[in-house]
C-alpha cells in the first residue's frame, strides 16, 4: 500500500505524507473478498480497520439469526480499534467481505502510540468521550428498553386479562349448570318419565336455535318475567333458576305451553330444568370458546409482532404487521380512538419485519399522544411502481413548522419525559431509510398529521 493510495481520503485530510507513512508501516494491507469475515462480533477490537476500496457488512448475530445492521462501502470509513482507548473494547460487529478490494489494519496499539504522537490531547479527549458515551448509552438504552417492555407488557396483561377473566367466570359457572343437567336427569328417572315423553321433550329442546337468536337485553328480561310468571303459575318452585336460560335462548310462552302438554305435572320441573341446562351449558361452551380464542389471537399477534419466528431479510406482509401493532397498542386505542383502515392491494415486500413494527409503533403512539386519546387514525396502504406506501394520518392538531423541521432529528421530542415507546422518529427513520432503502416523511396536511412511508418492493443488494 503506497501513500497515494490513502492521500485521497477525507480521514485524513490534514496529515502530511510522513504520517501517513508512518501508518503504513505500522500497519498490514488485507484483501477483501467476499463472503470472507476480517473481524468478530464481541472480540477484542485489536485492530483499526480502514476502508480503502471494496465494501464490507457489518453484520450483528441477534437472537438465533445473523443481522446486516451497516456497510462500509466508502473509501476512508473504518471499525474497531477501541482498545487504543479502552482495554475493554470490543468489536461491536463482524466485518464480512461483498466486494472485492482493501484495507489498512493497523493494531490498536500502533494507533494509540501514533495518536499521542501526533496530537496527545487528542488521545485523552477521545479516550474521556468513549468511556463517557458508553457508559450513558449502556444506561440510557437499559431505562429505555425496560419502559417500552413495560408499557407493551401493561397493554397486553390488559388486554388479556378481560378473555382470561370472562373464560375462568364461564368455567366456574359451566361447573354449577352440569351438576343442575345430571341432578335434572335424576330427578327426571325418579318421577318414571316415559322415552316417548322424553323423546318429544327433546324435540321441543332441539327446535330452539340459541346461537340464530339476537334479542335485545331488555326483550330478555321482558321475556324472562313472563316465563318466571308462567312457571310460577304451573307450581315450578325453581323458576328464577330456569326461566333466565329459557329465555335468553329464545323460548316463548307457545313453547312453554307445548312443553307442558308433553310433560305431566311431577316431571314438568325437572324436565323444564333439564332443557335449561342444556342451553346455559351451550351458552357457557361458547363463551369459553370465544375467550379462548380471544387469547390464542392475541398470542398470535404478539408473536407476528415480535417475529420470534422469522429470519431477519424475508417476505413481510405489511398488512399482518400493521394488524399485529393495532393489537399490541389496543389498551390505547380502545377508548375514544377510532381505527380506520383503507388497505390496497399489496404484495409481500422483502423486510425486516420486527424492525418495520416498531416503526408502525412509534408512528400509531405518536398519533394517538397528538389526539391526547381521543380522535381517528386512518391507515392507507397501496402499491405505486416498485414500492409499497403507507400513510397513518390523526385528527390531532397537527405539527407546527418549527416541529417538522426537527422531528427527525436525533434526541428532538415533544413528549413528557416517561411518555411514548422510546423509539423516536430519528431511529424510524434510520429503519426505513438505511435498513430498507426507503423515505419517512411529514406531509402538509390541512389538519392533522400525516407520516408517509415508502419502502421498495425489493432490496437493492448493492445498497
Amino acid at each position: 500500500m503506497r501513500v497515494d493510495d490513502l492521500r485521497g481520503l477525507g480521514l485524513f485530510h490534514g496529515l502530511d505524507d510522513v504520517q501517513l507513512g508512518q501508518l503504513i508501516e505500522g500497519g498490514t494491507e488485507v484483501s477483501i473478498e467476499p463472503g470472507v469475515e476480517l473481524f468478530h462480533e464481541g472480540e477484542h477490537a485489536d485492530y483499526w480497520w480502514v476502508l480503502v476500496d471494496g465494501a464490507l457488512d457489518l453484520v450483528r448475530h441477534v437472537g438465533r439469526e445473523d443481522s446486516v445492521v451497516g456497510r462500509m462501502d466508502v473509501p476512508g470509513r473504518w471499525a474497531g480499534g477501541f482498545r487504543a482507548w479502552d482495554e475493554r473494547g470490543v468489536y461491536l460487529a463482524t466485518g464480512r467481505g461483498v466486494f472485492e478490494g482493501r484495507v489498512l489494519r493497523v493494531p490498536a496499539q500502533v494507533l494509540r502510540e501514533l495518536t499521542d504522537s501526533w496530537f496527545p490531547l487528542g488521545g485523552h479527549l477521545i479516550q474521556g468521550v468513549y468511556g463517557t458515551a458508553r457508559s450513558i448509552e449502556a444506561t440510557a438504552r437499559q431505562r429505555q428498553s425496560l419502559v417500552t417492555l413495560g408499557t407493551l407488557a401493561a397493554g397486553l396483561a390488559h388486554e388479556i386479562n378481560n378473555p382470561a377473566a370472562a373464560a375462568a367466570r364461564a368455567a366456574d359457572s359451566l361447573e354449577g349448570a352440569c351438576q343442575t343437567l345430571i341432578t335434572s336427569l335424576d330427578r327426571l328417572a325418579q318421577g318414571e318419565i316415559s322415552a316417548t315423553q322424553l323423546a318429544a321433550l327433546d324435540k321441543l329442546r332441539r327446535e330452539i336455535k340459541p346461537q340464530a337468536v339476537g334479542l335485545d337485553p331488555l326483550d330478555i328480561a321482558d321475556q324472562e318475567n313472563a316465563i318466571a310468571t308462567w312457571l310460577a303459575r304451573h307450581g315450578v318452585e325453581r323458576d328464577w333458576l330456569i326461566a333466565q336460560p329459557l329465555a335468553a335462548a329464545g323460548v316463548d310462552l307457545a313453547w312453554c305451553e307445548r312443553a307442558a302438554a308433553v310433560l305431566d305435572v311431577d316431571n314438568l320441573e325437572p324436565g323444564l330444568e333439564w332443557v335449561a341446562s342444556t342451553f346455559a351449558t351451550a351458552t357457557l361452551l361458547s363463551e369459553v370458546k370465544v375467550s379462548t380464542r380471544r387469547i390464542s389471537d392475541l398470542v398470535a399477534a404478539v408473536r407476528s409482532y415480535s417475529q420470534m419466528d422469522r429470519g431477519s431479510l424475508q417476505p413481510t406482509d405489511v398488512e399482518a404487521g400493521l394488524e399485529s401493532t393495532l393489537v399490541m397498542l389496543g389498551h390505547k386505542l380502545r377508548d375514544g380512538v377510532e381505527v380506520v383502515r383503507d388497505y390496497g392491494e399489496l404484495p409481500r415486500i422483502e423486510a425486516y419485519a420486527g424492525e418495520l413494527n416498531q416503526v408502525w409503533t412509534n408512528l400509531i403512539d405518536n398519533a394517538v399522544d397528538a389526539m391526547d386519546g381521543v380522535g381517528m387514525i386512518h391507515i392507507t396502504t397501496r402499491a405505486e411502481g416498485t414500492d409499497v406506501i403507507v400513510l397513518i394520518t390523526d385528527t390531532g392538531p397537527g405539527m407546527s413548522p418549527a416541529v417538522a423541521a426537527r422531528a427527525f432529528e436525533a434526541f428532538y421530542t415533544t413528549k413528557d419525559v416517561g411518555k411514548g415507546t422510546g423509539l423516536g422518529l430519528d431511529i424510524a427513520q434510520r429503519i426505513i431509510t438505511e435498513r430498507h432503502g426507503g423515505t419517512i416523511a411529514i406531509l402538509p396536511t390541512p389538519t392533522g398529521t400525516t407520516l408517509q412511508v415508502q419502502i421498495p418492493i425489493r432490496q437493492n443488494p448493492h445498497r
